[in-house]
């Protein structure tokens, strides 16, 4: 028998100047209440990878682990990449602030019925990160071969059944406002992301959520910010996934200032490894 299984998927709390403390107190409160089986966070804790800054992310992930098992992984926002520009001084450098609060680059989660893993898109100034836009800089991500290998070798380990989630910081598909694609050299990633096999990728950084299909094959969650830094000032959301055995149901939450809470907006369900076109909803309230 398969698992049914629930995950939160937040992402860019970016805790500093720019964190918008009144949606954290209700996250603390209102995640333990949706029945997650597993958080995933996708990214972009901090704002400038300060200690105040780790102490305080430190504290909410702390928070949450009391509720569910909590993966969490690095943004661009995370790394110190002046430490070890293009890798001068090697990859411990760049994140040795972050590996002092979370001390897994590449963290791996198994629950029932979902093998969740964590893949490294953030590296700052890297060769495989630097496009011929100067707003690229430090800003873009990659996705090196090296990393889709190992994330399709622990795949194909998993359970008999058991959801294959891949989680990384950076956009896999365009904004719908930006229309900038998180990833350097996307059209490589993208083929090499459905190779793997997962059944679901979920990931942040464009400050606007989606949910949205890769190749007709892979249901892609992105999770917006919690930040006042949102697209076109627009609400914060974050995304409550419900994957069953033949589909993945992706549930926005949406900020409402007003009533001081998040709540139940759009829903968009997709057929699980289906190379068919998606069946979509898009219901508010649900």
């Amino acid at each position: 028998m398969v698992n049914d299984v629930t995950l939160v998927h937040m992402s860019d709390l970016h805790f500093g100047g720019l964190a918008d403390l009144r949606q954290v107190d209700v996250l603390e409160s209102l995640v333990p209440t949706l029945g997650a089986d597993a958080i995933v966070i996708a990214g972009d804790l901090t704002q400038r990878a300060r200690h105040g800054e780790f102490q305080r992310a430190q504290v909410f992930v702390r928070a949450l682990q009391a509720s569910a098992p909590t993966l969490v992984i690095p943004g661009n926002h995370d790394i110190q990449w002046w430490q070890s520009p293009l890798g001068l001084r090697g990859e411990r450098a760049k994140y040795a602030k972050y590996l002092q609060y979370f001390p897994d680059l590449r963290p791996v989660l198994q629950i029932p019925g979902a093998m969740i893993v964590g893949a490294l898109s953030s590296y700052g100034v890297a060769p495989g990160s630097l496009t011929w836009n100067l707003r690229d800089v430090a800003v873009k991500g990659h996705l090196p071969r090296s990393e889709t290998r190992r994330v399709t070798a622990l795949f194909a380990h998993a359970p008999a059944g058991a959801a294959r989630v891949l989680v990384l910081h950076h956009n896999v598909l365009a904004g719908v406002s930006s229309r900038r694609m998180g990833l350097a050299r996307w059209r490589s990633a993208h083929r090499r992301l459905v190779a793997t096999g997962a059944d679901l990728v979920l990931c942040g950084h464009d400050h606007q959520e989606g949910a949205d299909m890769l190749a007709g094959r892979v249901a892609v969650s992105t999770s917006g910010t919690h930040s006042f830094r949102t697209r076109g000032g627009r609400a914060s959301v974050f995304n409550l996934i419900r994957i069953e055995s033949t589909v993945i149901h992706i549930q926005h939450y949406r900020w409402d200032a007003t009533a001081g809470n998040f709540l139940a907006s759009d829903r968009f369900s997709f057929t699980r490894g289906n190379a068919a076109e998606p069946v979509v909803s898009a219901t508010g309230g649900v």
